[in-house]
């Protein structure tokens, strides 16, 4: 039989069987697959996102009804400047391979971009809205920007035009003022880290009342560093205001948002920091003449008071009106010397409060001249209201000399006497008695009482 089939030129020899082990047969799929698609870039969307400790992300990129896994491994992660999400729709670089412990294909990614939009303007987007949910951004938490600042702190690049602008503004409006410069990178991959240590060494040595924030203008990619989480939530968390000046006006930042103070430019900020020596000058001469027109009208109502007293009705019980109008002098003489000292008080502080806020600004020879201006004034107002006092008590002893010499009681020391009836009315007329009645007689030194027996026309 086999003989024949040999004859007649058919051969039946089985095929040669060769059996894989499981993991060999993985690992040569993989090699083969490795080999041809070692660099493939693949778009669709993500779905069942995850990003655990380890820092390596994980998800599964879908189209229609295909799908594939992806893992990103966490030296990768980090470089990306966004955040991925389920349902964004994005486009990857990597390597295709096989997962050998469950034998399932997958992609070993290297580089992820949004599809449609780019990394760092998402990235921008994400940070921003996290952030605002936070409060980082409400104007509740925002710090006031002393108007005179002694020492101003800098962080920004040694070398920047940046520095110069604001140099040369603070050395116009006010050269004395102190600049201290905290030098850091503002472009490129430390720039964040360096700029996040210059806000935190003003912080920890508390040596400058705000600080500035500065750099150019730039593309989206040179301003990046600015859009930095740790920085943002530095700038938010410093103890010291915090002036944001980066970019050109059109340019916007994280850190824009998170500072106390957003300036347009570098220049704008220097601006805004510290007030010129004319407007300081011209705050003085409005104290001053708010102080003049309190001291004049504190004047007119201590006068008015004195006017109303003097006015006053004399008749009735005139000895204690008397006593009582010279007790209303010596009070409001009191209290005036108290209000002066009181209101002399408050200037001496206040101008000793606006000389401390201005001893760096070379102001002391102005100052020195008003102390003297305000020691005379003092002087002066002090002598014009001795003389006041002096002429109220001599007008006030004339008045008790009058009233002395017309009140009733001088008439009976003369030998007169006051006569009474019943109900204590002064009698003036004899007819309004009868014989009987009981009536009192006022002397000089005591009364007489007596009763009538007898009546004369």
């Amino acid at each position: 039989m086999s003989s024949l089939a040999d004859q007649m030129g058919f051969n039946f020899r089985p095929p040669e069987r060769r059996v894989w082990k499981v993991r060999d047969l993985v690992a040569a799929v993989r090699t083969h697959i490795e080999r041809e698609y070692s660099d493939a870039w693949v778009e669709g969307e993500i779905s069942n996102f995850r990003a655990p400790d380890s820092g390596h992300l994980y998800f599964t990129l879908k189209d229609g009804n295909a799908q594939i896994r992806v893992v990103m491994f966490r030296s990768s992660a980090r470089m990306l400047r966004f955040r991925p999400a389920d349902g964004l729709e994005v486009v990857l670089r990597g390597r295709v391979t096989v997962y050998e412990d469950r034998g399932e294909l997958q992609i070993s990614a290297e580089y992820i971009e949004p599809k449609g939009a780019g990394s760092l303007q998402l990235a921008f987007e994400q940070l921003k809205a996290r952030l605002e949910a936070e409060g980082l951004f409400a104007a509740v938490r925002k710090k006031p920007i002393p108007s005179l600042p002694a020492r101003i702190g800098v962080v920004t690049s040694a070398q920047a035009a940046a520095l110069r602008d604001i140099l040369n503004i603070l050395a116009r409006r006010h050269h004395s003022v102190n600049v201290l410069i905290y030098p850091a990178q503002v472009q490129g991959e430390a720039a964040a880290l360096e700029v996040t240590a210059g806000v935190r060494h003003f912080n920890q040595h508390h040596n400058v009342d705000v600080i500035i924030i500065a750099r150019g203008g730039g593309s989206a990619e040179d301003l990046a560093s600015f859009n930095d989480e740790t920085l943002a939530r530095t700038v938010a968390a410093s103890h010291i205001p915090v002036i944001s000046a980066v970019g050109h006006e059109t340019d916007f930042t994280i850190v824009d948002f998170v500072a106390d103070l957003r300036a347009p430019t570098p220049s704008a900020a220097a601006e805004l920091v510290i007030r010129s020596r004319q407007e300081i000058d011209e705050q003085t001469a409005s104290l001053d003449d708010r102080l003049a027109r309190a001291m004049r009208y504190r004047l007119l109502i201590g006068r008015q008071a004195l006017t109303e007293l003097a006015q006053h009705r004399a008749f009735a019980r005139m000895m204690e009106v008397i006593h009582r109008r010279q007790q209303a002098l010596d009070d409001l003489a009191h209290r005036l010397e108290l209000a002066q000292r009181q209101l002399l008080g408050q200037m001496r502080r206040h101008w000793e409060t606006v000389s401390a806020a201005v001893r760096h600004y070379d102001l002391r020879l102005v100052l020195s001249g008003m102390r003297k201006e305000l020691a005379g004034g003092t002087a002066a107002l002090v002598a014009v209201m001795r003389n006041l006092l002096l002429q109220y008590k001599v007008r006030s002893e004339r008045l008790h000399t009058a009233l002395e010499s017309l009140s009733p009681l001088a008439i009976l020391e003369r030998g007169y006497a006051l006569v009474f009836d019943a109900e204590a009315k002064l009698l003036k007329d004899a007819r309004r008695v009868k014989v009987g009645d009981e009536i009192s007689a006022r002397l000089a030194h005591g009364e007489i009482h007596a009763a009538v027996t007898k009546k004369q026309k």
